[in-house]
């Protein structure tokens, strides 16, 4: 195992003190949640794991290392990402409407876009910087994730997407969860194999099986479906790893309570840490079907992001997780 990372310097300045403290009282300040369901859900006992990464595949701006030992108490979280069946459950006992449904539209990749320009939708091109592979479609929403035209009737094992941090965290109080936070997301995703880059461990494809759902060819033009999928898959399509979560990596992104900041955890505490206390966007964690060596290798148990808590897109879900 590494060893702890040393600090910044011989001597704390009182600026780092100030973040340490600010740290723990983050941590003591998140969301409990111990009333849920624990149909689907495993329990994890209290651990210390190393948390990050200094891989040479991260990118430097999303802060993945140091490697640092944390210690989490024990939580409960979902063997799958939420689907669309119990989404829709959801929807059905409170009526509620996700961001995406108010404001009209939602973000569409544009090769699962049926007849892009053709009548029943209205499109625009993306203004993501960078990303000119998405569309805006109006009337795309988790209910028709392909815009006004399309159903997930035929999805109910899917896991649930367009919906947002704000949107999730709805369902949370509804159904007594909360989210992960990105320790526990992250503890969890790794299955008991500490360090390692998958949840299986350090080869992405070992002995020739596919692993995850993640994109195969060319990145944006052509996904030659190796794994068995061009899109989304079923929530349990895939081996679970050692502590029984299913699809951690690949598939969808997935929402985690934290902010996202990319140097707050070099101070932060090593307890049960939750993040800053506030922020412009919230982690997203294992990447998606999307996701491919030439542009994002984000696929991997540290990878991690920050994403708007207002966004939407064909390929972000969650999973819940909740107190002992």
């Amino acid at each position: 195992m590494p060893p702890n990372p040393p600090p910044p310097c011989c001597v704390p300045s009182k600026q780092r003190l100030a973040q340490l403290d600010a740290s723990i009282r983050s941590s003591a300040a998140r969301p409990r949640a111990t009333t849920g369901s624990l149909e689907n859900m495993v329990r994890l006992d209290a651990a210390q794991f190393y948390m990050g990464s200094e891989s040479p595949e991260a990118f430097p701006t999303d802060g993945e290392g140091p490697v640092r030992q944390v210690t989490l108490s024990a939580f409960y979280i979902s063997k799958f990402a939420l689907t669309n069946r119990q989404f829709a459950e959801f929807v059905r006992a409170t009526r509620y409407r996700t961001e995406a449904e108010r404001f009209g539209w939602s973000f569409v990749f544009r090769n699962h876009v049926p007849g892009v320009g053709g009548t029943g939708f209205s499109l625009s091109w993306a203004t993501m910087p960078g990303t000119p592979w998405w569309l805006r479609v109006d009337g795309a929403d988790w209910a028709h994730p392909e815009g006004s035209d399309s159903s997930v009737l035929a999805r109910q094992d899917h896991p649930v997407v367009h919906v947002s941090w704000n949107d999730a965290l709805a369902y949370c109080a509804w159904a007594r969860y909360r989210l992960p936070t990105e320790a526990e997301w992250e503890y969890a995703a790794r299955g008991a194999l500490d360090q390692k880059t998958y949840p299986w461990g350090d080869e992405l494809t070992p002995e020739g099986r596919h692993m995850c759902n993640i994109w195969q060819g060319v990145f944006p033009d052509t996904d030659l479906g190796e794994d068995g999928f061009t899109t989304v898959a079923p929530v349990d399509s895939f081996a679970p790893n050692g502590f029984g979560m299913c699809n951690a990596v690949g598939n969808t992104w997935e929402w985690c309570a934290d902010y996202f900041d990319p140097l707050w955890h070099i101070q932060a505490t090593p307890n049960d840490p939750a993040g800053p206390p506030s922020g412009a966007t919230r982690v997203t964690k294992g990447g998606s079907y999307l996701c491919h060596e030439s542009y994002c290798r984000r696929y991997r148990n540290a990878a991690r992001t920050g994403t708007p808590p207002d966004t939407s897109t064909g390929h972000i879900g969650f999973r819940v997780a909740r107190d002992i």
